[in-house]
């Protein structure tokens, strides 16, 4: 399998859980690039216009597909749901990651309307989200997640 480009919207908070994500896939074999911003990655701009066009928007261009690590805080994140809007504007793969101890924790509401996938904390699965094998969306616990009625309207 070639290497996968990928961008992993997170809030700050959540750091620690994108570098174990990260050795969670290539301990199981998975090659990927990751795009997005953290700890191995800082960035030290403080202007969110500058932020949003000029460091996010290029590396989610980049990547092929946008892993949203979903916690207790992620829901509030407006740099997270920017990310979201963003990639669906670029027509990327929208893919939410159920945290490990996430149960319970809200989704971001531009996650709800354009994921392709959600999935918990197994390689296999989400390497299968992330190249499209799973379109689907499970809750915590594994259970396939009921789709929302959501109405989309065109601008």
């Amino acid at each position: 399998m070639s290497p996968k480009n990928i961008f992993i919207s997170h809030v700050h908070e959540d750091d620690e859980l994108v570098q174990n994500l990260k050795q969670l896939l290539t301990d199981n074999g998975y090659e990927i690039r990751d795009g997005s911003i953290d700890s191995s990655k800082p960035n030290d701009a403080t202007d969110p216009s500058y932020i949003k066009s000029e460091i996010l928007a290029p590396r989610i261009r980049w990547a092929s597909t946008i892993i949203v690590l979903v916690s207790s805080k992620t829901h509030v994140s407006e740099y997270v749901n920017w990310e979201i809007e963003y990639a669906q504007s670029q027509e990327k793969r929208i893919v939410g990651l159920w945290a490990q101890g996430a149960k319970g924790s809200d989704l971001p509401e531009s996650l709800l309307k354009y994921r392709d996938a959600m999935v918990g904390w197994q390689a296999e699965r989400v390497m299968d989200a992330i190249t499209g094998k799973i379109d689907t969306s499970f809750a915590p616990d594994g259970s396939e997640m009921s789709e929302l009625n959501i109405d989309h309207h065109n601008c």
